[in-house]
């Protein structure tokens, strides 16, 4: 599994990318909730005034140590280990360790956003790091048996569309506001697996969320509410904070496997 910075203007099955003609903030009818997904530039490696071909070159390998990190940290709590500063630095090759900070700060907000998961130093003094899920959230979607990717960061992203309609939200909305970071119903993802499965059934059997019938409608249409557990584990100022970072990071692109 390889991280790769897909080609300016493409988009790989599967990518956390925006698709092409999606609606912008003017036009679209769920103001709040799809519009808050927007894709703001990625950051890079270059400085202010620094300009020719040398920067797409830096920032291609600084996505491309980011990514390697990022996998590295996955497969540390894929097996619950905590790592240390030294671990990551074998990561990069001797040129790049005087960018560690930022391909770290880079790497975490990347497992934040994406994949639901906080970097966290437990001990300074040595440069210990493990990794937690996001808003105190008890559930990755991770099954012991098999290889799979940390999904709560698509939980935390359902949790913040409820808040921002006043703690209920239809589930046409839900889809078109997941549209925007390339999750669509019936299509496999290269992260989640079957969204429709995670929103329809194991969410709300794990009590995360709630889903009833739209009172009064014909054809029948659903929505969503928090379940009993998220209200437990989590709080909404948690989760407005989480979508906050969503709205103002890079969530809608730059992420292929």
């Amino acid at each position: 599994m390889v991280f790769d910075p897909p080609e300016e203007g493409s988009a790989a099955p599967g990518a956390l990318s925006a698709p092409q003609g999606s609606q912008s903030a003017e036009t679209s009818p769920s103001v709040g909730a799809a519009d808050i997904l927007g894709q703001p530039e990625p950051p890079g490696l270059s400085g202010p005034g620094e300009e020719g071909d040398e920067e797409p070159l830096l920032e291609g390998s600084f996505r491309m140590k980011t990514a390697a990190l990022v996998m590295f940290l996955l497969l540390k709590y894929r097996t619950k280990q905590p790592t240390s500063k030294s671990e990551m630095l074998e990561v990069f090759t001797a040129e790049h360790q005087d960018d560690f900070p930022a391909i770290l700060s880079q790497a975490s907000m990347w497992l934040r956003l994406v994949f639901g998961l906080d970097v966290i130093e437990v001990d300074p003094s040595e440069h210990s790091y493990i990794l937690n899920p996001i808003l105190g959230l008890t559930w990755d979607g991770m099954l012991s048996d098999q290889w799979g990717l940390p999904k709560t960061g698509l939980l935390g992203l359902v949790l913040g569309l409820i808040l921002l309609q006043d703690g209920c939200v239809p589930e046409e909305e839900v889809w078109e506001a997941l549209g925007v970071i390339g999750v669509y119903d019936g299509q496999e993802h290269i992260v989640y697996g079957e969204p429709r499965d995670l929103l329809s059934n194991v969410w709300v059997q794990e009590g995360y969320l709630e889903c009833r019938q739209v009172a009064g409608s014909d054809p029948a249409r659903n929505e969503f509410l928090w379940g009993p557990r998220a209200s437990e584990e989590t709080s909404k100022l948690q989760v407005m904070i989480y979508m906050l970072q969503v709205g103002s990071n890079n969530l809608g692109s730059s992420l292929v496997l």
